[in-house]
């Protein structure tokens, strides 16, 4: 499969097949844990965990922009996929200490973790291919590289159900993490295949500053963020996210679609 392809692209294909096996494996169990009743689970309400939940998925699509952003001028993709790595492993093992005084810190740690490692690995990928030997086969690499994610995404599902159903929800988030972590030495081990590829990409004559770029992109993001979040909640007494779980729920009891939540 990886004939002809730089040495590269299995350090890459495993490294993002670990990282997704834990991404996908809390992800999966995460509301379920949520609403499990304590002492088992947290004792949530579905609403409440619906806020958590989507709150957290709004917030890790946000941070792979800052991450992609600190990497090109700053870190270097190296750096920022081993610490974004690091990062969500630590969030994994926090997740499976009992109860939620750990919950908001571990979350933040996994939200900042994936916004240096997602974007990060993914240019790696693009930057084996940059000599010209290698430039036919970079739509090729990208889809070898997919299927990594694919699997990774598979495989955790089985895992969480083992481990959740033999030895508790603290098992299966602890094994995201010991999934990361795996991925994280494999990538390590590898350095030698992707050191050329490691980049870095200074701010050019013209680009805006990391000052801007905060005061025009984020703030205001963070600002939409709060308010959507807070206004729904006062007049309605749910935040947009639950109010639009509800809705999406109300649609497809009625038109008999079946969407897996």
């Amino acid at each position: 499969m990886f004939k002809s392809h730089p040495k590269g692209l299995p350090v890459l294909f495993f490294t993002e097949l670990w990282e997704r096996f834990g991404y996908y494996l809390m992800l999966g169990i995460f509301v379920l844990y949520m609403t499990d009743a304590v002492p088992k689970g947290l004792g949530y309400t579905t609403e409440i965990a619906s806020d958590v939940y989507g709150s957290y998925i709004a917030l890790v699509y946000l941070t792979p922009f800052l991450g992609g952003l600190l990497a090109d001028r700053v870190l270097g993709y190296v750096k920022a996929i081993v610490i974004g790595g690091i990062l969500m492993a630590l969030g994994y093992f926090g997740l499976a200490i009992p109860g939620d005084t750990f919950l908001w810190p571990s979350l933040f740690l996994i939200i900042f973790g994936n916004g240096f490692f997602k974007p990060n690995i993914s240019t790696l990928v693009g930057n084996l291919y940059a000599k010209p030997e290698y430039k036919e086969l970079k739509d090729t690499g990208y889809n070898i590289f997919y299927m990594g994610i694919n699997i990774g995404a598979f495989i955790c599902n089985f895992v969480a159900a083992y481990l959740r159903n033999e030895f508790g929800w603290g098992f299966a988030f602890a094994g995201a993490g010991v999934g990361m972590l795996i991925g994280v030495a494999w990538f390590m081990s590898g350095l030698k295949h992707i050191r050329e590829a490691d980049i870095k990409k200074p701010a050019q004559q013209g680009d805006a500053s990391l000052k801007q770029i905060f005061m025009y992109v984020f703030l205001p993001a963070i600002v939409t963020a709060i308010l959507g979040f807070f206004t729904p909640l006062k007049t309605f007494g749910s935040s947009f996210i639950w109010i639009t779980f509800n809705r999406c729920i109300y649609f497809c009891k009625y038109s008999n679609c079946s969407i897996l939540f």
